[in-house]
């Protein structure tokens, strides 16, 4: 399994040098001229990602090619459940006979994934790919001849690594379909996706998917605690070159670099998109045969603003598409986030939706002026992914020059990016006991925190909530929460139109004192959907 190829420039200075060492060695060992071999290997320059750049902006001078289709009409025709049981055999594993850090799998064609990607390993200073070998699957479970699935290409790959045991390695990042991946830390499991970009999300002339189209892969060395992944974008209007560097752990994080060309013009260009999962949570009942109290990958957008402003904005499942933004210069970081880390808010012992990821984007560098949009797409089922969130510059890329990016990513659990005073842990919508006259709508909005828990007993915490012209705030009262030790902001409003959002906008503030220090929490953020 192991391969290195040696650039042409290595070989030349191989048998330049030999001849300069002395006429009088004739015969050069076997294991003395791999070593020579491999000394010029290493000083030879490396695929990188000025490599991938290169290719990006060539691809963006041409005309989009759409991939040709040559997948058997078996595969083809599977369905979700059935490219399921098309199971890659975890003993084929690459890198495993070495025993490596990390290990490679693959995953089949088939179902929802049509599209065969290119899988290349860099070793030393040499590219090869990795072909698709349909003896690295197990067919049992289907009526599939693997004679008649040669040479098809793989959908994706998954990288494996030891995060929650020394013993066994564990899924921690995945690569399938269009420009998606996953990524997992410690204790975690699978939920929220990450893209490499979005184009065009929610308009009416419909949304352009990019995709990864090739793939190169660093082998690790023994002892690696990180892996480097490069990747090719490409889609009718935009290309795009990727570094991604993989450090798993209790976070799981991603250093993602990129640079983008753009063939034609876009509407929208969404960086560092997140897409994830609401169906209902404490702020919306489920259906009312459903068990579980709460169904969510996530349960908010949390945003970290240049000025160091943090604002929550608990997530909806609208009965229309709602799409709403946030201006900012500079921000700090944004990311959709489980913070519900409760069983019991779930109570669902198949999916665990308390163990899934809150992915934060932090970028690196100033990303400028802009706004970080969220899109809130209606949901029959929890089996669709309804939310998205991306950051989309104000000044758009020109055709055919490089648009550079970098950000960092954190897959996390108990350890997610909070504000340092307090935030929200709960958004809850209705009254408690209420006289029949009080026509109100009701929300109750728990914080907690260290900021909280410090203050005295009889300390003045007020809640100060503004709405915009479509409600009317009737009253805000806030109370310390004795079972957490926080406080909850009470409030009552009224809808102006029923067919039209309402936006809430509120915090709490220690009523004895002035001025900015006066701010106890992060800035709760809601839009009420139309009725």
């Amino acid at each position: 399994m192991f391969f290195t190829l040696y650039r042409r420039s290595a070989l030349k200075a191989s048998v330049k040098s030999s001849r300069l060492i002395g006429q009088a060695i004739h015969i050069i060992l076997p294991a003395a001229l791999t070593a020579l071999l491999a000394l010029y290997a290493n000083n030879a320059a490396a695929f990188d990602f000025n490599d991938v750049a290169v290719r990006a902006k060539a691809l963006a001078g041409k005309s989009y090619k759409k991939p040709a289709d040559k997948l058997p009409k078996e595969i083809k025709d599977l369905s979700y459940e059935q490219a399921n049981q098309l199971h890659f055999k975890q003993d084929r594993a690459y890198w495993r006979p070495e025993k490596l850090p990390f290990e490679l799998s693959f995953v089949h064609q088939g179902g929802a994934y049509v599209e065969p990607v290119r899988i290349n390993e860099i070793v030393g200073g040499g590219v090869r790919e990795i072909v698709f070998n349909s003896g690295l699957f197990d067919y049992s479970h289907t009526r599939i001849d693997p004679r008649r699935v040669r040479n098809i290409g793989f959908a994706g790959f998954r990288i494996r690594y030891p995060v929650n045991s020394a013993k066994e390695k564990d899924d921690v990042l995945t690569f399938l379909g269009a420009s998606y991946f996953r990524a997992m830390g410690k204790g975690q499991g699978y939920g929220i996706s990450a893209r490499g970009l979005a184009i065009d999300t929610a308009l009416y002339s419909g949304e352009e998917f990019p995709r990864f189209t090739e793939f190169w892969l660093s082998r690790p060395n023994p002892g690696d605690k990180e892996l480097t992944i490069y990747a090719l974008l490409d889609s009718p209007r935009a290309t795009g070159a990727y570094r991604f560097v993989l450090r798993p752990g209790v976070d799981t994080t991603i250093d993602v670099k990129a640079q983008l060309y753009l063939r034609a013009n876009v509407t929208k260009l969404g960086i560092a998109p997140l897409t994830s999962m609401f169906f209902f949570g404490e702020n919306q009942n489920g259906p009312a045969d459903d068990f579980r109290p709460e169904v969510h990958d996530s349960d908010g957008l949390s945003i970290q603003s240049g000025t160091g402003e943090w604002i929550w904005r608990p997530l909806v499942n609208p009965k229309r598409l709602l799409v709403t933004a946030f201006s900012l210069d500079n921000p700090l970081g944004f990311g959709l986030m489980q913070r519900d880390r409760q069983f019991s808010s779930y109570e669902d012992l198949d999916y665990h939706y308390e163990a899934r990821p809150s992915t934060w984007i932090e970028p690196k560098g100033k990303w400028g002026a802009g706004r970080v949009e969220l899109v809130q797409i209606p949901t029959p089922d929890e089996t669709n992914d309804n939310i998205v969130a991306y950051w989309m510059p104000n000044s758009m890329p020109k055709q055919g020059q490089p648009f550079n990016v970098e950000y960092k990513m954190y897959w996390q659990k108990e350890t997610e990016k909070k504000p340092p005073l307090a935030w929200v842990a709960q958004t809850r919508l209705g009254h408690g006991y209420r006289a029949k006259s009080d026509d109100t709508i009701g929300m109750s909005i728990d914080f907690d925190g260290t900021a909280l828990k410090k203050l005295p007993a009889n300390a003045r915490v007020e809640g100060t909530v503004e709405s915009d012209g479509n409600g009317k705030v009737v009253s805000v009262t806030t109370r310390r929460n004795d079972v957490t030790g926080g406080w909850r902001m009470e409030l009552k409003l009224r809808r102006n139109e029923d067919n039209k959002p309402v936006e809430l906008r509120g915090f709490l503030r220690n009523a004895a004192q002035n001025g900015p220090g006066a701010t106890l929490s992060e800035t709760w953020s809601y839009i009420l959907p139309p009725n």
